[in-house]
């Protein structure tokens, strides 16, 4: 049992709504009876620029690198202690804050629940696939571990911008597009057939014809991870359209290496040589 001058009790009253707190509120809209509070004042005062000048430079990041434990500990009846140091965090003009948040945002989201991710983390998640391919990279690593937490609404939304990852600050960073082919094998999952064909295939079929191998090799999987999906799925129009445009792509093309990414796909996956004939 912690000592009882530790104890804070914290009234639901305290929770307004009103975004004008005044300074009294403010200071007990950040109380909590987890951890003794003098503890959690001094995590959350290394946001302070000030800390940042004379105790350590990389202070922020340190904070941003143990905000999910904090949080953990604290339970998501706890955000609101947090919240408002979380979202100075993701808006610090270092970009190795940010980098920090975006690869642990996914471990964040399952300590806080769909209710809170909705509300707090996604415009945040949002703000990051804007941002730095440094930042990018982080929530492209976890962007299914992330998305499988939202409802298929909100889910459905980032269709639209998974085209944007092919677009990277350096077009030699070959790793970023590996990245979203790995990320898409298991996207699949997560949507229906009409909109893996309809959003997931042109990606897939970029990627096939990326310049670096190590791209175009992970890519045939992924396109053959996609007739698997679409055939169990009993989808057969979009299988038999799948089936035309890689015939006529690649196994008909004039260059050498688009035959032969066809007989890739096909060597991935080949009992599924049969859905040609």
């Amino acid at each position: 049992n912690m000592d009882s001058a530790l104890h804070y009790i914290h009234n639901d009253s305290d929770l307004s709504t009103n975004s004008s707190f005044s300074p009294e509120e403010e200071r007990k809209s950040k109380v909590q009876d987890v951890v003794p509070q003098a503890l959690l004042d001094q995590y959350l005062s290394m946001t302070d620029p000030s800390r940042a000048q004379t105790v350590d430079t990389e202070i922020a990041k340190h904070c941003a690198y143990s905000l999910p434990g904090v949080a953990l500990t604290l339970g998501r009846q706890n955000w609101h202690c947090l919240k408002d140091t979380y979202e100075t965090l993701a808006s610090d003009m270092q970009w190795k804050v940010r980098r920090t948040l975006a690869f642990s945002i996914h471990e964040l989201a399952v300590i806080l629940g769909d209710q809170l991710t909705a509300g707090d983390l996604v415009p945040v998640f949002n703000g990051f696939l804007k941002d730095l391919d440094e930042v990018r990279i982080g929530v492209l690593k976890h962007l299914h571990d992330f998305l499988k937490l939202l409802h298929l609404d909100k889910r459905r939304e980032y269709l639209y911008q998974l085209q944007e990852f092919l677009v990277t600050d350096n077009s030699r960073n070959w790793r970023f597009r590996a990245e979203l082919a790995e990320q898409l094998i298991l996207l699949l999952d997560l949507y229906s057939a009409r909109d893996i064909y309809d959003y997931l295939r042109p990606i897939a079929f970029s990627l096939c014809a990326d310049k670096v191998s190590s791209v175009r090799w992970i890519s045939y999987k992924l396109v053959s991870e996609m007739v698997k999906k679409l055939y169990v799925a009993s989808a057969s129009t979009f299988v038999v359209d799948l089936m035309d445009e890689l015939v006529e792509k690649f196994c008909r093309c004039h260059k050498w290496s688009g035959r032969q990414t066809f007989v890739f796909i096909c060597q991935v996956k080949r009992h599924f040589i049969q859905l040609f004939c």
